[in-house]
């Protein structure tokens, strides 16, 4: 993990100046988890409990941990309890970027500067409640004031996704919302009922009926066709590790028949097996259509089975994960490339050991004209913060070329999340104003605006070739 370094005032006082030149740039969040439904619907937020609270696992993580009652997390409280709870967390949270995060949301949202405790939190929850109610801190207003430009959610292949076909044809929204495929379910062969009940939703969702490999990568297809009309350019993959054993279409089709007609379980090899072929096929097609594929790799999930049996995923349970990364994923990326079917793809590490080993990864695959076509992505999850931050940032710098780098994604999980893209662009300021000031490097060689642009924004909106609202794409 980096040690901070002592920034100097005149560090300080640059990096803010050159933040606030560049504060206005629109924001290209190409991966999140708002929910496109509430945004289609553009219902009134009840409470701040539910704006700020409900769903984001981050807070009920450290919730739990400062001591309170899981009701106030995923059970029956009420929205005011919940939020009483969090104020009470939150002073126990020095230098976490939660506070920083909560502080910028507060400010940037409802223009409240006063920090939140308990003795404030009474005033805020008023206040904050009295703005909610009004019609510019709806849904889409928030994020359209917080300089949204372009949105992307996270999505099953199953999903019907009427809340986007909503938002595709509402011209009332002033930014872009595009789904994301994520078909992580084709992985989990191994949990035979859960498999089959999908495969039901994909069968009515795509018309098709599954009664071989082939006819469920034609549903699969007809999916992808779907997404790809309402504006999805990006395939997003949620995985431990890459999966890159050789596995034949003969081999495949056996196994899937297995799945389909045998009541045993499929074996590890040839669940093995069948996710490299699967992912091939998905990244193949990615580099035909000209999607980018992302990888967010060695987070280990759902750690605690009592929570997971009472609320289910994405509970705030999961950690970082002691996978073995390099190997595989070299095997992976370098089987498409030497077929010449590697697509735009963006690399999440969940693990800090793992670091500079992604950025080297990344920058052993390119396409001539294609700004880093394999791209280290930003800190992510439990990188988070200013360690992850630095960490990134000093790994793009020593091995990688900064200025080709895509940007912030939120991973958002409140409308207020947005933040995050504030965070990680004053991080990257203070970093630029630092090296300037201690000669890294030249600015006759670089012009710092022009950098700040393409990290901040640019560099997104040529990498995935988004337009603005209701823009070609």
């Amino acid at each position: 993990m980096t040690i901070r370094r002592n920034f100097t005032a005149s560090v300080r006082e640059n990096a803010l100046t050159l933040y606030e030149r560049h504060a206005s740039l629109p924001i290209i969040d190409y991966h999140g988890h708002l929910p496109p439904a509430r945004l289609a619907s553009n219902a009134h937020f009840r409470d701040l409990s539910e704006l700020w609270i409900e769903g984001d696992h981050y807070k009920w993580r450290a919730m739990r941990i400062a001591g309170e009652r899981e009701d106030l997390c995923t059970g029956s409280a009420s929205p005011k309890e919940r939020f009483d709870a969090w104020a009470r967390t939150i002073t126990r949270m020095a230098s976490s970027p939660m506070q920083a995060w909560c502080q910028i949301e507060l400010k940037r949202t409802f223009g409240i500067t006063a920090p939140l405790t308990p003795s404030s939190a009474e005033c805020i929850w008023e206040e904050a409640n009295a703005m909610l109610a009004t019609e510019d801190f709806r849904p889409r207003e928030l994020l359209a004031r917080a300089g949204v430009e372009v949105l992307c959610t996270t999505d099953d292949p199953a999903d019907q996704l009427e809340a986007h076909r909503q938002l595709a044809e509402d011209k009332g929204v002033s930014f872009r919302v595009f789904p994301t495929f994520r078909p992580d379910s084709a992985l989990c062969l191994h949990t035979r009922q859960n498999f089959h009940d999908w495969r039901s939703r994909l069968e009515a969702c795509s018309g098709i009926t599954i009664e071989s490999l082939q006819t469920f990568m034609e549903a699969l297809r007809v999916r992808y066709e779907f997404f790809h009309n309402l504006g999805c350019r990006v395939s997003d993959h949620g995985m431990d590790r890459c999966y890159a054993t050789p596995c034949s279409d003969a081999e495949a089709t056996t196994i899937f028949s297995r799945l389909l007609l045998s009541s045993s379980d499929i074996g590890a090899d040839d669940l093995e097996k069948w996710r490299s072929w699967f992912m091939r096929q998905i990244a193949e097609w990615n580099h035909e259509s000209g999607w980018t594929m992302m990888l967010h790799l060695g987070a280990r999930r759902n750690n605690n089975s009592r929570i997971f049996s009472s609320y289910g995923l994405d509970a705030g349970c999961d950690s970082i994960g002691d996978f073995p990364q390099g190997e595989s994923l070299v095997a992976f990326l370098d089987q498409l490339d030497t077929s010449e079917r590697l697509p735009k793809t963006i690399l999440f590490n969940s693990n800090p050991r793992d670091t500079l080993m992604f950025a080297t990864i990344a920058g052993s695959f390119w396409g001539e004209g294609i700004r880093g076509k394999v791209q280290h992505g930003p800190p992510w999850w439990f990188l988070d913060q200013i360690y992850g931050i630095e960490d990134h940032l000093n790994a793009q710098c020593a091995v990688g070329v900064l200025g080709t780098f895509v940007g912030m994604a939120s991973d958002s999980r409140s409308f207020l999340s947005t933040a995050r893209h504030e965070y990680f662009r004053k991080a990257i300021t203070l970093r630029l104003a630092d090296d300037l000031e201690s000669g890294l490097f030249n600015p006759d060689q670089v012009d710092i605006d022009e950098f700040c642009r393409d990290l901040f924004y640019a560099n997104a909106q040529s990498f995935f070739g988004w337009k603005g609202a209701h823009g070609n794409s």
